[in-house]
């Protein structure tokens, strides 16, 4: 029998209900500017403000619990940050009441844990490029025990039931849990239903999803992957773990991620695929890397025994496999 994490899920699912209406406010009024962080990907309020509430959330809910989450407020401390951080705190505040600074700033490091028996893993705003374009993020939050995903939730402002983009919608959050399940809901709330992968069989009719940042991924090897398959149709290009809902959803079909040639030992964060990957599983599809391995999620904040991933309904993950090893990208 399946171990009760209810009481997780309702926790999970409103804090990321809270952050990714906070991130969507935050986008709405154009406040998403964007600074670098030391391995040059962007940061913004969002991703700050978010980190912050869940963050805060969480440890009201679970004292105990660790959580490991992608931002640190080290460079937001810094002097020449001061209207970032000027600005995270004014987004906070109307939520959680007059903040100072050093509040703030506790509650985005509260996501510097480390992994252990028991521990959340959150990414506030996934696809934060996406989420600057007015276009596909996620607030993605998964809880991990001994090493392995037993919850994941994603909050999509951007994405509708079915999984395909409606950024005038009310938007979806989508929840799994390990051996019982998969569903989509409202943003807010409301009737939910159970998620469902696709039945598709044939590789050649496979709609492909892939992240809109070519960097993320190997173009060539994409094109001699779908060449291999007999796909002839365009990919669906959107950013963050929204694809992983789309997937789940029965809207799409694959999932290649790719090495970039530019970073041949890359590693995946734990934060991009842990909520993403169990909501694939749980509604009947597969998760894998590019040689068809299991996600190892006992390794800390990286993927360090996974290469790639590749997700599918199931049904396609052979063909896919197969494809992966004929082009030299398995």
């Amino acid at each position: 029998m399946s171990e009760d994490h209810s009481h997780d899920a309702a926790v999970a699912l409103s804090a990321v209900r809270a952050g990714a209406q906070l991130a969507r406010q935050i986008q709405q009024d154009h406040a998403g500017r964007a600074e670098l962080k030391a391995d040059l990907s962007p940061v913004t309020v969002a991703d700050y403000a978010a980190q912050a509430l869940i963050a805060s959330q969480l440890r009201q809910a679970f004292p105990e619990d660790r959580l490991v989450a992608e931002e640190g407020s080290e460079a937001l401390r810094r002097p020449e940050q001061r209207e970032m951080l000027d600005a995270v705190r004014g987004w906070l505040e109307p939520v959680r009441g007059p903040l100072d600074d050093d509040q703030v700033c506790a509650w985005i490091d509260l996501g510097n844990g480390e992994p252990g028996e028991r521990f959340w893993v959150l990414d506030p705003v996934d696809g934060t490029k996406g989420f600057l374009r007015g276009e596909q993020y996620a607030v993605a939050l998964a809880l991990i025990e001994r090493g392995v995903v037993v919850l994941g939730t994603l909050a999509c402002p951007n994405l509708a039931l079915d999984g395909t983009p409606d950024r005038a919608g009310e938007g979806c959050a989508a929840l799994a849990l390990r051996g019982q399940g998969a569903w989509i809901e409202p943003l807010q709330g409301g009737a939910r239903r159970p998620l469902r992968v696709s039945a598709r069989e044939e590789p050649a009719e496979a709609r492909v999803l892939r992240s809109v940042e070519s960097g993320h991924t190997d173009p060539a090897g994409m094109e001699a992957l779908m060449s291999d398959l007999g796909i002839d149709a365009p990919p669906i290009l959107m950013d963050s773990q929204a694809k992983y809902v789309t997937l789940a959803a029965g809207t799409g079909d694959l999932i290649f991620r790719l090495i970039s040639p530019d970073r041949p030992d890359y590693r995946e964060w734990i934060w991009d695929q842990a909520a993403g990957s169990l909501l694939v599983t749980e509604a009947g599809g597969r998760v894998s890397d590019l040689a068809g391995t299991g996600l190892d999620f006992s390794q800390g904040r990286r993927l360090e025994h996974n290469r790639g991933v590749l997700a599918s309904n199931g049904r396609l993950h052979p063909a896919a496999l197969r494809a992966l090893q004929g082009v030299g990208a398995g």
